[in-house]
């Protein structure tokens, strides 16, 4: 039996711990891959934390995947033995549900999500659902392009959310999702505001960096109204902020899974139809318009590394506040 290595999680508040694993088969549709590369998400923290309470035990982390197909199951026939491809969140769909019949896949009644549900990326190996599978611009390394598939994707979904007449935009959180939108937005002739944690002067100075016009504390006022916000950091309150920044008829857009609790605000915040909305999983079109607008802009997402056996240690920065742009997992090569 062949073995890989892989970094499990066996139970909330609990150390990963890196093991042999056996390396696993892929079943009909499934492609097995040897992954090159995965993103680290605040989606993985929110799992380790227990405030996504239902994961496959044990799991293998790990949602922003690069990878080569090494080996395809009975019927998969889409990608070619050493294409590389990338894997997301959203890992398969039951394909019936009135969400999915609707065009609506990012809200199925059953989904499986990479890294929660099925085992992800943060190993040697994985397996992935053929059709849920991306290929990948070749204009990015693995490294570059593993922050794409999650921090891109639903940063992505989340801007197209404000929609196209938002001319003034403001982004919550400068951290993976913001550093890769905030280009997009620029490319697009938006004004980009970006809100960091107060004092974080290093993360102002990266949002500078991307081409913002303005970075600030979030306790300040952007220089002038929104006419959308993108909230990427999981803190209830900057919904408040964005809303009393925000002009009439403007749009405040919570982008992440899991969030703390919004506190109660007056009504007047909200009235002159502004729109609280959030941001749920992303669809395959996502994926596919995301990546094909990628390169063209051209997005260049700001990465650290780390080795498979510092998962942890990744995550603690990422907790921390202690990285600039995205961390990334690299394995050895083939």
């Amino acid at each position: 039996m062949q073995t890989m290595r892989a970094v499990l999680f066996e139970a909330p508040n609990q150390p990963l711990k890196l093991v042999e694993l056996p390396i696993p088969l892929p079943g009909p549709g499934q492609v097995l891959l040897k992954v090159l590369a995965c993103g680290v998400c605040h989606t993985d923290l929110h799992i380790v934390d227990g405030e996504l309470r239902e994961p496959k035990l044990p799991l293998v982390l790990g949602h922003q995947i690069v990878g080569t197909v090494v080996q395809a199951g009975p019927g998969a026939m889409r990608f070619l033995t050493g294409e590389r491809v990338g894997v997301p969140w959203l890992g398969g769909t039951d394909g019936t549900c009135r969400y999915c019949v609707r065009e609506q896949e990012n809200l199925c009644d059953r989904p499986t999500f990479t890294g929660y549900q099925v085992d992800g990326g943060f190993a040697e190996y994985t397996i992935a659902d053929e059709r849920f599978c991306f290929p990948l611009p070749a204009a990015y390394t693995d490294v570059e392009a593993a922050p794409l598939l999650c921090a891109g994707l639903i940063g992505y979904r989340a801007y197209r959310m404000a929609g196209k007449n938002a001319e003034t935009l403001g982004i919550y959180g400068f951290g993976a999702a913001a550093h890769i939108i905030a280009q997009l937005a620029k490319h697009e002739g938006k004004r980009v505001y970006a809100f960091t944690r107060p004092g974080d002067s290093a993360a102002q100075k990266f949002a500078m960096h991307q081409g913002v016009d303005w970075a600030g504390d979030s306790t300040l006022a952007p220089p002038e109204n929104l006419d959308a916000a993108l909230i990427f950091a999981p803190v209830g309150p900057l919904v408040v902020a964005a809303l009393k920044a925000t002009n009439k008829g403007g749009a405040v857009i919570c982008g992440g899974i899991h969030m703390s609790d919004i506190p109660a605000f007056p009504y007047n915040y909200l009235w002159n139809e502004r729109v609280i909305r959030s941001v749920a999983n992303l669809t395959r079109r996502d994926g596919e318009e995301f990546l094909a607008l990628a390169p063209q802009v051209p997005i260049k997402t700001e990465v650290t590394t780390f080795p498979l056996e510092q998962v942890g240690e990744a995550l603690i920065k990422l907790r921390n506040g202690q990285l600039v742009g995205a961390a990334v997992i690299t394995l050895d090569p083939l």
